[in-house]
């Protein structure tokens, strides 16, 4: 390419993926040198390829140094639908969310995180009375259908690209650690009459992992910082959000993100399930201390 074609290559901005038109990418195959985008992306013993180069060498020695098919994050390149897990979880909270509309407040009462909800004990403080189960099942309840409303569409925006960037198993424990992280904290500095439930931790996880996600591809970060300001300015501008299960989540989910996709190859697994642990035996310490002050 001669420096005219290099300037215009500049000014143009970053290819698109050859397989996804209109989503940029600085990454290319390191066979084809076709542009790829995470979904895309096979790690292989150097650089990553794309799927078409992988297929080509099935049965070469070339595939067997690509392995088994891996995400940027070395997760296992799912088969089928890359959003599966999102849309299971959706549907979860979904599910759940009928269920409080059919049972009622008996039902929300007895899964919540901390409050007054109507129909719940008097003076009980849950988690204190050993009821940790609510730090995880308050993640999937919602208070009403703006609530779940648009926790679900933000999942579904930030949580599809996360599933296939990071590989199922590794996305799941994102979602799950940094909604534990915000229920933590919740515990930890709410006052314990107040309400807090929903998905919200865990999805200010997803935004603050997909902003490690995009800065380690070089993509245009705008976009998500503009999307994560907005929820910030509604988590402390309107008034009865919990906004210590945002601020919980979204610490957690930049140190699960820094932990997941700038870990060395060579100790890559040690250093990714590694930073899950260490968040999550941060969360039980908060758990623990603010029990000790509860009881």
């Amino acid at each position: 390419m001669n420096e005219d074609h290099q300037d215009q290559a500049r000014q143009a901005g970053p290819p698109s993926c050859y397989r996804h038109p209109g989503v940029p990418t600085a990454i290319s195959c390191t066979r084809c040198e076709r542009p790829i985008c995470p979904d895309c992306m096979v790690s292989a013993s150097v650089g990553f390829q794309c799927p078409d180069c992988v297929r080509a060498g099935s049965g070469t020695g070339h595939a067997r140094t690509a392995n088994q098919p891996r995400t940027v994050a070395g997760g296992v390149l799912a088969t089928g639908d890359p959003h599966l897990l999102t849309k299971l979880l959706i549907g979860i909270n979904i599910a759940l969310f009928l269920v409080q509309q059919v049972v009622g407040n008996r039902f929300t009462s007895d899964f919540f995180l901390l409050g007054q909800w109507p129909g719940h004990v008097p003076g009980a403080q849950g988690v204190a009375e050993g009821q940790w189960y609510r730090l995880l099942t308050s993640m999937f309840l919602h208070q009403g259908y703006a609530h779940i409303g648009f926790n679900m569409l933000s999942l579904w925006w930030i949580g599809g690209p996360l599933e296939a960037a990071l590989g199922r198993a590794r996305y799941l424990a994102l979602y799950v650690v940094s909604g534990l992280a915000g229920s933590a904290l919740t515990y930890l500095v709410a006052a314990p009459d107040q309400p807090s439930l929903g998905a919200s931790g865990a999805i200010f996880g997803l935004f603050g992992a997909m902003a490690v996600l995009m800065r380690r591809m070089k993509y245009d970060m705008r976009p998500v910082i503009g999307l994560l300001v907005v929820n910030l300015i509604f988590t402390f501008a309107w008034a009865g959000i919990a906004w210590q299960a945002h601020v919980g989540g979204l610490v957690a989910g930049v140190l699960l993100g820094i932990g997941m996709v700038h870990a060395p190859a060579e100790r890559r697994s040690l250093v990714q399930w590694g930073s899950c642990a260490l968040v999550l035996a941060v969360s039980v310490v908060l758990v623990l201390v603010r029990t000790a002050q509860l009881t």
